[in-house]
């Protein structure tokens, strides 16, 4: 079970975390939001973020062997890069549509597997 929440709760706020990195360079196509200056697209971001800490903290907590959970602190990290960068690319797929991926991105995911196999082997 702890396993499954934090993997929910790092992909949730991941989510969030791209919506806030990367979401402004397209509702910029928004009118409303041409308007507003660079420290106000910063607060916008900041705003978004905190939901993101908001599911982060927890995740880390409920699945560090160090307070009860199944993963290492080293796991949580390989997981969480993972899990970033598979929701990041959804997320351009649907939201830039103009972003294609070719082969040498798919190898380097193939990579990053690997690297939470090798992180997982004992």
């Amino acid at each position: 079970m702890k396993i499954f929440l934090t993997i929910l709760m790092l992909t949730v706020s991941n989510a969030f975390m791209v919506v806030a990195w990367y979401g402004h360079l397209k509702f910029a196509e928004w009118k409303w939001f041409n308007k507003l200056g660079l420290i106000a697209i910063v607060l916008l971001s900041w705003g978004i973020a905190l939901f993101e800490y908001m599911f982060q903290v927890p995740a880390n907590r409920i699945g560090y062997k160090g307070h009860g959970g199944p993963f290492s602190l080293l796991q949580l990290k390989v997981i969480q890069e993972v899990i970033t960068l598979v929701v990041f690319a959804v997320f351009t797929l649907l939201v830039f549509k103009t972003e294609t991926f070719r082969s040498n991105h798919i190898i380097a995911f193939v990579f990053l597997v690997l690297a939470v196999y090798f992180m997982f082997k004992k």
